[in-house]
């Protein structure tokens, strides 16, 4: 296949402005979305511009932009080939921490805005026999003290699972990444011992560069200075 099509949510920063840039290096033609469209204009060009690139302003909670997203990206490049479910946010561990409101914005996105995501590519995907990865969390694997982010990433883990068992006969693959600390906008201090965000974004290309026989589920990754 030549200039597969590889769609990226959160892709302003981070994780996904990491994957962004490995998969626009392994051939792909890239969508960036997010709320935030001036770093995704920068980062389209530096992958290339409009033939390479594509950045698409998305907030993943809005039905109507999550489809307006996928076609752009139709119209675009006429395909799409790797949806990556990757926007997200956390939260101050304490169940007095935080706003309710922003505890509703988190869970909204973190959860909603992935289901959203699935819903609004899984069409393409099935044309193209394609792959989707979700952004889930170690946290999503233990439950951390008095965190709801820790309890939005349990429902991604599950949701990663129940999109595989749906897409399992129509030759769509489906990954779960699930990493540990990872230094990102996520913290607000870098700190020694994180995974950086490349580190991810080559586990993402890890899942995505396996034949078409084989689907990697879930990928737990953790830095070596992370004992839990």
């Amino acid at each position: 296949m030549s200039d597969p099509v590889f769609l990226i949510t959160g892709a302003s920063s981070g994780i996904g402005a990491a994957t962004a840039r490995l998969a626009s290096q392994a051939g792909y033609r890239v969508v960036l979305a997010a709320r935030s469209t001036e770093p995704l204009e920068q980062l389209a060009a530096e992958l290339g511009g409009a033939e390479r690139a594509l950045p698409v302003r998305c907030d993943v909670t809005e039905w109507d932009q999550q489809q307006a997203m996928v076609q752009s990206a139709l119209e675009q490049y006429g395909r799409l080939d790797v949806a990556f479910a990757n926007a997200g946010f956390g939260a101050a561990r304490g169940f007095l921490k935080e706003t309710p409101e922003y505890w509703r914005s988190m869970v909204l996105t973190n959860v909603y805005g992935a289901a959203l995501t699935i819903r609004a590519t899984i069409t393409a995907l099935k044309d193209s026999r394609g792959h989707l990865l979700l952004t889930g969390s170690l946290a999503g694997r233990r439950a951390l003290p008095g965190s709801l982010y820790s309890a939005t990433k349990f429902a991604v883990t599950a949701m990663g699972e129940a999109a595989r068992l749906e897409l399992n006969d129509t030759g769509v693959r489906v990954t779960l990444i699930e990493p540990g600390m990872v230094d990102t906008p996520f913290f607000e201090k870098p700190g020694e011992g994180r995974l950086a965000a490349e580190d991810v974004a080559r586990t993402v290309m890890f899942a995505v560069s396996q034949p078409p026989h084989v689907d990697v589920n879930e990928i737990l990754v953790r830095p070596t200075a992370q004992s839990s």
